[in-house]
């Protein structure tokens, strides 16, 4: 959702080529900070073969932390910030987190293989 609305305000504004050093940045953050979350958040979701709920994977403190980074999103999107920084900022967390979510599809791949 994030790039979708990201990429609809680049186009508002006619600027789509921040796009290009938004995805570079996202490609970043993405191996450098949120690969090893990604992979930890993995293995805690294979270790819980017990049947907890899949939001305990996440202490407290972590959901809060999503809450307080999706006010600080509705808060931007309010805001009187322009829109073509707001999109470039938009496609780069998007693209990074779902450029990270590749540990999790792949992690689903193997736990869940095709049947022949």
């Amino acid at each position: 959702m994030l790039i979708f609305r990201g990429v609809s305000w680049l186009v508002t504004v006619k600027g789509l080529w921040i796009m290009i050093p938004a995805l570079i940045v996202g490609t970043m953050k993405s191996l450098f900070i949120l690969d090893k979350t990604a992979q930890k958040g993995v293995r805690r979701i294979l270790e819980m073969a017990d049947g907890r709920c899949l939001g305990a994977v996440y202490s407290i403190r972590t959901w809060l932390l999503v809450l307080v980074m999706m006010g600080t999103g509705m808060a931007l999107r309010h805001s009187a910030i322009p829109r073509e920084i707001l999109g470039g900022l938009y496609v780069t967390i998007g693209w990074a987190l779902f450029f990270s979510s590749r540990h999790a599809w792949r992690a689903c791949r193997h736990f869940f293989p095709k049947k022949p």
